[in-house]
């Protein structure tokens, strides 16, 4: 700038020459003859100078000549200075976008310049100078092209939460477009970026404004997509089949010996490793007869929770062995556990425990249960009963011989080839391992890298395990193995289904949880809808109750009545959170779980205490179980579940109670008395006295004249300091306290049996002889919920 400013004072003194390259945003080489046309004297090196004319012809020449030249170079600076500040500007624009740079003299001219300057374009100047810089553009800037913005004909189609980078483009415009219109509202265009959403007011202004008409896009229809569920195989050809071992489960009520009648099979000790002697899990075990024969046992729990653990049982297996204890005599799940047997048509073998008891009656369970349509051989009917005794072992080979013999006759066989097909029977996750399951395989043979898919998850299978935790290289049909390699843990009960790939397998995947999420939406919907239909409904009532006032008369109820929801719920929300229990469930195994869901579901005491399920899983508790019961003032129930150190810490800290348990029953106990603990405390009143009017008159107490009933105390005493009641013809007419009490003339603090005293209340009220006068006292109890789980 301050070269320029020179320059401009050196063309206004008319020495401007010689100062070109002053004007120049950068080095210019100019032509030899240009320089000399223009009064610049430089000259080459080595040029000879011509002979000069006479002196007095040569000072003629040279007053017209300079008078030409004079006019002719301020031509030439004023063509410059124009040129110049183009050039200038050019330089500034943001199309080179770098700075210019010096380019090296050269000695020869560039480009075909005329040697007259007046007959220079300046178009031409300004590309000769460009030619110089062109190298200055950067590759992408070259590149670059500016996209084509087609123009919208018509009507724009917009949607609601349109972004401004999608409305330009929607209209056919550029963003600055759109900040232009935005200019006439009330928005800070500070905050507005291309990715900002605009308001639906605001999308329908900017078209308006633009000149243009909108529409609403319509819903884009989904295609209906392929079905690629996994299926089961036909029939497979009664050609290939080869027997295999019967599934056979133990059912009955609690307590009856069903696992001792397995521990003895087996030769272990399983009852002794289960809490309390109660079996909580299912086990799936393989016994080896004396014969050769193998017989795959199912052992299920027998307690009430566990109903649905032992339905599942039943669906695997091909016989049920019945256990009732002879001195017990048919119960309660003993009954469940034929209805299952019935409903999944498999026949029953009768064993009847503890026979080696003094007060063993095997007849009376075998005429109970006829009434149960169980009708042994002996009564002419197709069920096997054998007397055992599963702590000592007796008879316990004539059992298995006639399990053995009725599976003979059920000629179980199965398909050992081609893809598996199998039910989990139970799930669990350990810690080393991952994701768990206790599978039978009902058809084909599982092998290490099958890929497996149940329900909405899949597997690789990395390994299986017996019974006893060894690992096997192959499951034929009929075999129980656990299974290792589940991206998720699988719900029991899940149908195992063996895929080529596990690209088919994620495809089975992805489809499941597709048709849960478009039934979920379904279920959304009709809700919705009703809820919808609901407040439609209380809307028209609404307004048909205000259709006789004036609109001025309609708008101030509808004011009060909003006003005073609205300082209501406030009130209402605390109540909710402080009578709300959140309770996160963790489980070892899933049918656990399921289980304690399944208790819960029969919770019906809302109105006391409402009762949230914020999570429930497998696993011990981990610190996202702390999380969630934190944020939702919750307590940590476990079963059968471990809590390291830390965790306990952590939970102290955050004042977070973590109960865990290993028996159902005192789980369920626990959770009672914490609902309790949630139940506001209830006032109780406890009679301490009783008397009865025997006569009234009145004192006079300066002005006023106060009623007194003169008492007899028949049962406990009044107490002054106590609270006091008057109850005519068995209707309670007054609560409150005593305004004086007197024995005789004298003022006294308690009345005892058998006295007669004189009475008067804090308020005027007159007195009937009858009446009676009770003393009791208020204390806050406990309330306790009035939910029973069944047990």
């Amino acid at each position: 700038m301050r070269r320029e400013r020179s320059a401009r004072r050196e063309v206004q003194r008319g020495r401007g020459a010689l100062s070109l390259p002053s004007l120049l945003p950068f080095p210019l080489f100019l032509p030899h003859s240009f320089l000399h046309s223009s009064g610049c004297q430089g000259r080459h090196p080595g040029t000879r100078r011509k002979a000069l004319p006479p002196r007095g012809e040569r000072a003629a020449a040279d007053s017209g000549e300079m008078n030409q030249g004079l006019l002719l170079r301020f031509e030439n600076l004023v063509q410059l200075r124009g040129a110049c500040q183009q050039l200038r500007a050019l330089s500034s624009r943001k199309v080179c976008g770098a700075r210019w740079k010096p380019v090296e003299l050269s000695a020869h001219p560039m480009g075909s310049l005329p040697l007259h300057p007046q007959l220079w374009p300046k178009q031409r100047l300004t590309s000769a100078a460009l030619s110089q810089c062109r190298h200055l553009a950067t590759k992408e800037e070259t590149k670059k092209k500016k996209k084509k913005i087609p123009l919208t004909k018509g009507e724009v189609e917009i949607r609601q939460k349109m972004t401004v980078e999608e409305l330009a483009q929607a209209m056919g415009k550029d963003i600055d477009h759109i900040y232009e219109v935005l200019l006439y509202t009330n928005i800070n265009l500070d905050s507005v970026e291309p990715d900002s959403i605009l308001h639906e007011d605001h999308i329908k202004m900017i078209v308006q404004k633009s000149g243009m008409k909108y529409k609403s896009a319509k819903l884009k229809e989904e295609k209906e997509r392929k079905n690629t569920d996994a299926v089961k195989r036909p029939p497979a050809d009664p050609a290939v089949l080869t027997p295999r071992p019967p599934v056979v489960t133990i059912l009955g009520h609690v307590d009856h010996g069903k696992t001792t009648l397995l521990d003895s099979l087996r030769k272990t000790q399983v009852a002794a490793m289960e809490a309390g002697g109660i079996t909580q899990h299912i086990g799936a075990f393989i016994v080896h007869m004396p014969s050769g024969e193998k017989i795959t046992f199912l052992d299920t729990p027998g307690h009430a929770a566990f109903s649905a653990m032992r339905a599942r049982g039943t669906n695997v297996t091909d016989i049920v062995i019945l256990v009732v204890a002879a001195e017990d005599g048919v119960m309660q799940q003993t009954i469940e556990s034929i209805q299952h047997a019935k409903n999944a048509g498999v026949p029953l073998i009768l064993a009847i425990n503890k026979c080696d008891k003094p007060e063993a009656d095997p007849e009376r369970v075998k005429k109970e249960l006829l009434a149960h349509d169980v009708v042994c051989e002996e009564f002419g009917g197709d069920v096997q009963a054998v007397n055992i005794s599963a702590l000592k072992g007796e008879n316990l080979m004539v059992l298995a011989e006639a399990t053995v013999a009725l599976a003979e006759m059920l000629e179980l066989k199965a398909d050992a080839t081609g893809l598996v097909e199998g039910t989990i029977i139970e799930s669990r996750k350990d810690r080393g391992k991952g994701p768990l399951t206790t599978a039978i395989i009902q058809r084909g043979t599982l092998r290490k890298g099958c890929v497996l898919v149940a329900g909405k998850t899949w597997a690789k299978v990395r390994f299986l395990f017996d019974e006893n935790g060894k690992a096997v290289d192959a499951a034929s049909p009929g075999t129980p193995v656990e299974i290792m390699g589940w991206k998720e843990s699988p719900s029991a009960g899940d149908e195992i289904l063996e895929v080529e790939s596990e690209q088919r397998a994620q495809e089975v995947v992805a489809w499941r949880t597709y048709v849960e999420q478009q039934e979920r939406m379904k279920k959304d919907l009709e809700v919705i809808e009703a809820k919808q239909k609901e407040h439609r409904v209380e809307y028209e009532k609404q307004q048909r109750k205000l259709a006789h006032l004036t609109w001025r008369q309609r708008k101030a109820a509808l004011y009060k009545a909003n006003k005073q929801l609205m300082f209501s719920r406030p009130k209402e929300k605390t109540e909710m959170d402080e009578n709300t229990l959140s309770l996160i469930v963790k489980g070892d195994v899933d049918g656990s779980v399921e289980a304690i869901l399944n208790i819960l579901d029969s919770y019906d005491c809302e109105d006391e205490c409402k009762l949230d399920i914020v999570y429930f899983g497998m696993g011990d508790i981990s610190e996202n179980d702390i999380s969630l019961a934190e944020a939702f003032n919750g307590v940590i129930f476990g079963f059968s579940v471990k809590a390291n150190e830390s965790i306990k810490k952590l939970a102290d800290k955050k004042g977070i109670k973590i109960k865990l348990h290993n028996i159902i029953y005192k789980l369920i106990e626990d959770l009672k008395d914490e609902l309790n603990s949630r139940l506001p405390p209830t006032l109780v009143e406890t009679t301490v006295g009783e008397a009865s009017v025997l006569d009234t008159f009145s004192v006079t107490v300066g002005k006023n004249k106060i009623p007194v009933a003169g008492c007899r105390v028949h049962k406990g005493l009044l107490d002054r300091k106590m609270k006091f009641k008057l109850i005519r013809n068995r209707d309670v007419i007054w609560k409150g306290c005593l305004s004086s009490l007197k024995h005789h003339k004298d003022d006294v603090q308690v009345v005892k049996t058998g006295m007669d005293c004189g009475l008067s209340l804090d308020k005027n009220l007159e007195f009937s002889i009858g009446d009676e006068i009770i003393c009791y006292e208020e204390k806050e109890v406990q309330q306790t919920t009035s939910w029973d789980p069944g047990f």
